[in-house]
């Protein structure tokens, strides 16, 4: 076959004249071009390192410096107050260099350090800046002179045309909040949730930790807050994913779907080609740090960006005892399943990425490739849809070498992993709900064998044309992923486009090799612990009770017209709603993020509070009037708004009681207050989808164009998980989970309450739908 001349650089023969050697030259022009590719990206890095290691001034500022203090000794001034003449003194003693070459020396070393102070002058000044947070705390809408003078300050300090990582020195650490504070809050958020007697015992608990062990704790804290990035997000990566020996899919990863309404085109490998193609542009800007830094508050506050070093070529590597990470600096491959078959596709031709209409043609080779399954082969990915010592003793035992190692490197050092899905999947208008919620677990779990959980992401082609990803959790949260989903999703829609006829633009290449297969010897062993790790993944994904739907009575654009956040008015619907369920009020997760701090990850919001409980008693009791409700709603509302803005400014409370309850694991002290508040069930989580690209849509020229966000699996056996995304002005999309085994919960019935949730809510400010729901 070509493919396989093409493949390798030279043969030789041995002849009785001697050895017969013949080159291929496509294969070393491939080899060269390869080589070059290499190389263009070592310096594009080296670069990206001085340009960021010297922000917020730039590369040129330097020159400026040392030109203005060469121009002011010219001048016979000293700018040094004499620096420049002791560093002229010690060059004297070396006896190498002329007077005037000692001059020159001494300047350019006083400007260059000169230009260093003013590097860290600068980073230090802008540091103080970005950890003052009373912003955040201000009346919506009005902003204070004393904040306007700070935010102009912060730009000036901010320099000009920041790449992605440029602002990570100048963030502020993670502050450790005060013991007492975090006891005190977490006692204010469980008062609603517990009887009397319990109540009082808990306190007793928490003022003893608060006066005895907690200090003691806090002391190991503060150490390590002065000595990490961070004091929260290590030990959070390591203790909250990386140890768990539960199964990663639905207890873990997460999903993000395609538009709801609008499927570009219908042709599988045509959708391959310009989202895989879009996805690997978005690689590339990631790769020259052109991404630009997401910044809030006018674009003027900056986040981290350490989450987005690990999005490409990422894997999650199973242990007995805890996972790790392995993170390859670059990968010129994709590994592809369709049809219980692993094939490897290369990225790059005569030195360049393969174009949309290229891999449009790789992927069709696949899809028309006859070839059966090998032995072993086809529910191999079984093995990291259930739990991790199984899997991680299999690969161990296995997978260490031969074959075996050759494909499982492939697929672990690949830059991510593809799935050609043989079923159809979406919204459909002759059956909005099922189709919906179909799609859901298709995204979540699939076949169980069809999805690489371990990989940094999924990428998941439906037969349909409809895509979607399943995410590895501990490598990044949600909103980075959906950064990306956001561009992949723009870029193949209103940058690449489709020809007429459905197919990508431009021609096929008929010169590239064809995707080859990955290789395995599976032993009946092996198949036999991938049989096992299929029927407990298959239990827990049957399991799953997932409710998806679009809810366009109102959305954004009129929840503002309240006067209030839609955030906390979503959360004050799902409170009503979830007691409207279960005629109880229950321990709530709303996810908030800490990236206003170096390395910062996420903290937890406890949306069930007093004033919340008090609000929806009010709703559900028919003697409360409209204003005695409104008024008891701003107050809900209001308390929300600041618990955010204290999780979102590091002092929330269930990182630190984390952290807190690390340190005493490692100095093996018992802490009762601590053991009981980690192991209270969260039988609400919820998290909202952030848009943050909203430009790329421009949703007022393309209405229907509208992302159906993304969802999780259910956190406690006997809870609700829901996702929800505000689209636009008009559109909230909601994804609720739960599970069929536990009798008190149902996830369609919880949707219906939270439907009505919302319009009755809603009702109380006067507001008109925009269609029925």
């Amino acid at each position: 076959m070509a493919e396989a001349h093409q493949a390798v650089a030279f043969q030789f023969t041995v002849t009785p004249d001697g050895i017969d050697l013949r080159l291929s030259h496509e294969a070393l022009k491939q080899i060269y071009l390869s080589g070059l590719h290499s190389w263009k990206k070592k310096f594009i890095r080296f670069k990206n390192g001085i340009i960021t290691g010297v922000y917020p001034a730039s590369p040129s500022s330097w020159l400026i410096v040392v030109v203005g203090v060469m121009s002011t000794m010219y001048a016979k001034i000293d700018p040094s107050l004499g620096i420049i003449a002791k560093i002229n003194q010690t060059l004297d003693t070396t006896g190498y260099m002329s007077g005037q070459t000692q001059d020159v020396v001494s300047g350019l070393l006083f400007g260059t350090g000169l230009w260093v102070a003013l590097i860290f002058t600068m980073r230090y000044s802008l540091k103080v800046l970005l950890s003052y947070h009373g912003w955040m705390f201000a009346e919506h809408g009005k902003m204070s002179r004393a904040t306007k003078v700070w935010m102009g300050m912060v730009k000036i300090f901010s320099g000009r045309k920041p790449m992605l990582y440029s602002f990570q020195t100048s963030l502020p650490r993670l502050p450790v909040p005060a013991v007492k504070d975090t006891v005190s809050r977490y006692l204010e958020s469980v008062k609603p949730l517990m009887k009397e007697g319990d109540f009082k015992r808990m306190t007793a608990l928490a003022q003893d930790f608060a006066v005895n062990l907690g200090p003691r704790l806090q002391w190991y804290l503060k150490l390590k807050s002065w000595w990490a990035t961070n004091y929260v997000s290590d030990w959070w990566e390591e203790y909250v994913y990386l140890r768990g020996r539960g199964p990663l899919m639905v207890n873990s990863n997460y999903y993000a779907m395609d538009f709801l309404y609008i499927t570009p085109t219908h042709i599988q490998a045509a959708r391959a080609g310009n989202t895989v193609h879009a996805i690997l542009l978005y690689r590339r800007k990631l790769d020259r740090e052109e991404i630009k830094p997401i910044c809030v508050l006018g674009s003027t506050i900056p986040l981290c960006s350490a989450q987005w070093e690990r999005m490409f070529n990422t894997s999650r590597i199973p242990g007995e005892e805890t996972d790790t990470i392995q993170h390859m600096k670059d990968s010129k491959h994709i590994v592809v399943y369709h049809a219980g078959r692993y094939f490897k596709v290369w990225l790059y031709h005569d030195g360049r990425l393969l174009k949309p209409r290229e891999i449009e043609q790789q992927i069709q080779r696949i899809l028309d490739d006859p070839s059966e399954p090998q032995a072993g082969e086809a529910k191999l990915a079984a093995l990291t849809a259930a739990d991790r010592v199984p899997w991680a003793k299999c690969r161990q035992a296995y997978f260490g070498r031969g074959k075996n190692k050759q494909s499982l490197d492939a697929i672990e050092k690949a830059a991510f992993f593809v799935t050609l899905d043989e079923t159809e999947e979406g919204y459909k208008k002759e059956d909005p709900v099922t189709s919906m919620d179909s799609y859901a677990k298709s995204l979540l779990h699939g076949r169980c064998f069809d999805r690489w959980f371990d990989k940094s992401f999924t990428f998941i082609v439906f037969k349909n044309g409809k895509i979607g990803m399943n995410a590895e959790h501990a490598w990044a949260d949600a909103p980075i992923v959906g950064h990306l989903w956001e561009y992949v999703m723009a870029t193949d829609t209103f940058q690449l486009g489709y020809a007429e006829d459905g197919h990508c633009k431009g021609d096929t290449n008929p010169n590239i090799p064809y995707p080859t297969r990955l290789q395995w010897d599976i032993p009946e062993e092996c198949q036999e612990v991938i049989e096992t790790s299929l029927n407990s993944a298959n239990l827990l994904a049957n399991d799953v009770d997932f409710h998806s739907f679009p809810f366009n009575a109102f959305g954004k654009g009129k929840i503002k017209k309240c006067r209030t956040s839609p955030d906390a008015f979503v959360q004050l619907a799902l409170q009503l709603a979830h007691y409207k369920d279960m005629g109880k009020f229950c321990l709530t997760y709303e996810a908030s993020m800490t990236r206003l701090f170096r390395e910062g990850r996420t903290e937890t919001v406890r949306s069930c509070t007093t004033e919340s409980c008090n609000f929806v008693l009010a709703m559900v009791d028919p003697a409360q009037t409209v204003e005695q409700r409104l008024k008891l709603f701003k107050m809900a509302s209001e308390k929300h708004q600041l618990l955010y803005r204290l999780a979102m400014t590091g002092a929330g409370i269930d990182r630190h009681l984390f952290c807190l309850y690390v340190v005493s694991k490692y100095l093996a002290v018992d802490s009762p207050f601590l053991k009981e508040v980690l192991a209270e069930p969260w039988r609400l989580s919820t998290s909202q989808t952030p848009q943050q690209q909203v430009e790329l849509f421009n949703l007022e020229k393309n209405p229907e164009y509208v992302s159906s966000g993304g969802g999780f699996g259910p956190v406690a056996d006997d809870g609700y998980g829901v996702s929800y995304i505000l689209v636009g002005e008009n559109l909230i999309n909601f994804h609720i989970s739960s599970k069929f085994s536990c009798p008190e919960t149902d996830s369609h019935r919880f949707g219906k309450h939270l439907r009505q949730a919302m319009i009755d809510i809603s009702a109380l400010f006067g507001l008109n739908s925009n269609s029925r729901n």
